[in-house]
């Protein structure tokens, strides 16, 4: 809890001060050590970064006291110009599944060194981002966080879903990322690679990727991904994870647990009987279907391709947006 009593510079910094803030506050270096001795009314998180509380630190105050330890000791490191949240952490923020928050990975700008302890992981660049400050926490544009997540990631189904996941809500294009992965000279590594050519191809889950992945191996034609479908008159109709545009044949991928709710189940069919009203055959599928069971949803979209190429009347809907893109590799 945050108290009157403590210093100005903590109660801007959800209680937490380094040393030199302390001291250049006024309060004596003793004291300091006192206070934070066991069984102190404040706790030492990190070397020379304090929680000025008795209670357990949130996952705020942990990002941001790692954020203190790496700032330059005469910064004010809330401006975010030496020191700036990065990665798995600030991903994790966002809200980003399956970012991992900790160790937190802070940047600090080259040559500048700083020793790494447990739970935080120093990364000197020369390329500085911009920064943005997400809930009070000085932190790297998603974009960035999300090339610096994936250069000190080690597995490639972990890199192939937070990837994903930070196009899909929304935080950055795939152009975007992938121009940042290159500057970053991070699509050398396959893993990095694979995953930024899924999303430059419209691909936005890792159920997605395991179906793109599924109907490569294939020889049926390639599908558009998350294009967006409109009636003739320019009204939405809805935007299928895949879809055959020459034979009016769409993929929906739909998980157990997006519907959770009566809701949200009603939107899925409201959703599946728009596109069947315009002549859209929908093929329809769970994630685990597309994992465990393959070849059964391999035969439903070649047979609707089949049934779809003999029809006389074609789909009304025109496919907008998206369009399948060269990969510049």
């Amino acid at each position: 809890m945050i108290t009157a009593q403590q210093p100005r510079v903590a109660r801007r910094q959800l209680g937490l001060a380094t040393r030199h803030q302390l001291v250049t506050a006024g309060v004596p270096d003793g004291t300091v050590t006192s206070r934070t001795r066991p069984g102190g009314p404040w706790q030492r998180l990190l070397p020379r970064v304090y929680l000025l509380q008795t209670g357990p630190p949130d996952p705020r105050q942990r990002a941001l006291s790692a954020v203190l330890y790496a700032a330059e000791p005469a910064s004010d490191p809330l401006t975010g110009d030496t020191a700036a949240l990065t990665g798995g952490a600030a991903l994790a923020l966002l809200g980003i599944r399956e970012a991992p928050g900790t160790p937190a990975d802070v940047l600090i700008r080259a040559p500048r060194r700083l020793a790494a302890t447990a739970e935080v992981r120093p990364l000197a660049t020369s390329r500085w981002p911009g920064t943005i400050t997400v809930a009070g926490i000085p932190s790297a544009r998603p974009v960035r966080a999300a090339a610096d997540f994936a250069s000190r990631a080690d597995r490639p189904d972990r890199i192939r879903s937070v990837l994903a996941h930070v196009v899909q809500a929304g935080w950055c294009h795939p152009r975007d990322l992938h121009a940042e992965l290159r500057a970053a000279r991070l699509l050398t590594r396959p893993a990095v690679r694979a995953a930024a050519a899924e999303l430059l191809a419209g691909v936005r889950s890792i159920a997605e990727a395991q179906a793109r992945d599924t109907l490569t191996a294939t020889d049926l034609p390639i599908p558009l991904w998350n294009a967006r479908l409109h009636t003739p008159d320019g009204t939405f109709l809805a935007s299928p994870d895949a879809y055959w545009p020459d034979e009016g044949v769409a993929l929906e991928i739909d998980s157990a647990e997006y519907h959770y709710t009566r809701d949200a189940w009603h939107a899925t069919l409201r959703r599946r009987l728009r596109l069947e009203s315009h002549g859209i055959l929908v093929v329809s599928a769970t994630p685990s279907m597309i994992r465990d069971t393959p070849k059964e949803v391999l035969a439903a979209v070649r047979a609707f391709l089949a049934l779809a190429a003999a029809r006389p009347t074609p789909p009304t809907a025109l496919a907008r947006g998206h369009q399948q893109l060269p990969l510049p590799f």
